[in-house]
């Protein structure tokens, strides 16, 4: 794991290159504290740069930027190749010698083997590259296929810059004009992130995942996709697993296990972060029986029982034999952080726990170098409940004609939210389905829902906290949800839907924002193995039924689970 940046300035506006990118790297050095390297091109006016995490291969051959023995190819590289390994044997059988024992070496290599474009589709990871072609002068930038890893990028003036993080950006005074993009603040007020391709500033977007950009030094800008989730639920579609319970649960225990043997493999530490839940006790248990060294765990806790998981991360630690490591928050200890939100973040996000994950990733890296997360599986295998919610409300509303669930909507809404609160107080009603109403913002919520004429609109307005047709703030910014731009394949139900929808934007653009700012904070890499875009593509091969059964998500990795972890332990 590591910080990349650099800039391709072709008109030599900016001399001093070298002063530039080191400038732009120290901005990332908490990323990659271990080593820093810079490599210029003064005739192309390319300079790249990068800080080093140290995961794999700790020796100097590791350094980068790094050199193809060709010298055709220039990389600098953010992540890691799970599948470095089956490559590199590949490529040795043809010929190929290695320097090093890295995985940045096997991409120049495979580069240099296959041609760039086809040895990025071989690569299982998470990563953003830059990699110069000398012969091409190209500059190519990628993404990993779920959005894991970051990279920012964009023409200001006649200048390109990229970097992992916003402010490395900010450091080229190319970017000292950079205004806020107003489309960008309307799509945070409604989602409390800033989805791709926006970023805060206009003019510099977040690279999508699964894209491939490549720029020329005059300015042509070429952007594809070279792995899309719509594709991959389409072909999952097509070729579905069929088999009893019990030969799917293998299937799927078989897939995620030869995931993780994967993605445990580094020179450094490695844990895990366990909250006690579906997902992470999965992971742990499945790493107990990979065998090797003790497996560490790390959990936060909360003197506030109702917010508190940790005893139950405790008692699954207990069950499956984890050297397990737990910190309880005090308020002034998180209070201290907010500070440093705006520094860690770059841009305005507004996800509640991006404070504990700040707290528990500094807590891990006192242990550990990798830890290995859940995150992933509510949109991979249906775990939200908002899904069944949704299902439930639209299934019974839309039966009811538009006209009169908008009546219904204009009565709820002429009501102020303040008498709401104090009905509910005396009352508690229920929505459909048993959800507890608890307040006069819930019953906003409700009568934007009832004025819905599609499953889509209906969840857009249950994910947003701002809704323009609504009583917001600068309205007149506000922008459609981001779910809108992705349309699912066909045939999908409405708990699938919302699943791809998710996965598309909440996932990489909220929940790996606070993950991945989080961790590098400290220098700490962490690794979805759900995210491992053979397992996505598995899973969508997968019945629903697997994933979600008598209105319970995850059907399938419960019954996982529960062979090592006590039922009682989990469904809470």
């Amino acid at each position: 794991m590591c910080g990349i940046t650099g800039f391709l300035d072709p008109r030599h506006r900016y001399p001093e290159h070298d002063a530039l990118v080191h400038r732009m790297m120290d901005t990332v050095r908490h990323r990659g504290p271990d080593d820093d390297g810079a490599w210029l091109e003064p005739a192309s006016g390319i300079a790249l740069g990068h800080r080093r995490l140290s995961i794999i291969d700790l020796s100097p051959l590791g350094h980068q930027p790094m050199t193809s023995a060709s010298g055709r190819y220039v990389i600098v590289f953010n992540g890691e190749i799970y599948n470095y390994r089956e490559l590199r044997r590949e490529l040795e059988t043809k010929g190929t010698t290695f320097r090093s024992h890295s995985d940045t070496e096997v991409i120049l290599e495979a580069a240099s083997a296959w041609g760039f474009a086809r040895a990025m589709e071989r690569l299982a990871g998470m990563f953003a590259i830059a990699l110069w072609d000398r012969e091409e002068r190209v500059l190519h930038l990628v993404r990993d296929r779920m959005g894991e890893k970051p990279l920012y990028h964009g023409w200001v003036g006649d200048t390109f810059l990229f970097g992992s993080e916003l402010k490395a950006i900010r450091q080229h005074p190319a970017a000292a004009g950079l205004r806020l993009d107003r489309r960008a603040l309307g799509a945070f007020l409604r989602h409390g992130y800033v989805p791709a391709p926006l970023s805060i500033y206009e003019g510099i977007a977040k690279l999508e995942p699964g894209h491939h950009v490549e720029v020329q030094a005059g300015g042509r800008m070429t952007d594809t996709t070279y792995w899309s989730l719509t594709d991959a639920v389409r072909a999952g579609r097509e070729a579905p697993l069929r088999g009893s319970d019990d030969d799917l649960v293998s299937a799927f225990a078989d897939a995620l296990r030869g995931v993780l043997a994967e993605q445990v493999v580094a020179d450094v530490p490695v844990g895990a972060f366990l909250s006690g839940g579906i997902d992470s006790s999965t992971l742990v248990a499945l790493m107990q029986g990979l065998g090797g060294s003790e497996v560490r765990t790390f959990s936060i806790g909360f003197r506030e029982e109702a917010y508190n998981e940790a005893p139950h991360a405790a008692e699954v630690a207990r069950c499956l034999g984890t050297r397990h490591t737990e910190h309880y928050v005090a308020p002034e200890e998180a209070r201290a952080v907010i500070p440093d939100l705006p520094a860690i973040y770059d841009e305005p996000f507004a996800d509640s726990s991006q404070i504990p994950t700040v707290l528990l990733s500094r807590m891990a890296r006192r242990h550990v170098t990798v830890a290995l997360s859940g995150d992933g599986g509510d949109e991979l295998l249906g775990g939200y409940t908002r899904y069944f919610q949704a299902e439930r409300l639209w299934r019974r509303f839309g039966l009811v004609p538009h006209p009169v669930r908008r009546a219904a909507a204009g009565v709820i809404t002429g009501v102020p939210p303040g008498t709401w609160d104090a009905l509910f107080a005396l009352a508690g009603p229920v929505l459909p389905g048993g959800r507890v109403v608890q307040g006069g913002d819930r019953v906003v919520k409700l009568a934007a829902i009832l004025r819905a004429r599609s499953l889509s609109t209906m969840y857009g307005r249950l994910v947003s906290y701002w809704d323009a047709d609504g009583d917001g703030v600068l309205r007149d910014i506000i922008q459609p949800p981001a779910h809108t731009r992705h349309d699912p394949p066909p045939g999908l139900t409405s708990v699938e839907q919302m699943m791809y929808w998710d996965a598309r934007t909440y996932l990489p653009d909220d929940i790996m924002v606070k993950v991945d700012r989080a961790s590098m904070s400290v220098g700490l890499e962490t690794r979805a193995p759900f995210l491992d875009h053979r397992l996505v593509e598995f899973a969508w091969r997968l019945p629903l039924s697997f994933k979600v059964r008598d209105g319970v998500g995850k059907w399938g990795m419960r019954r996982l689970v529960e062979r090592q972890v006590p039922a009682s332990l989990l469904n809470r």
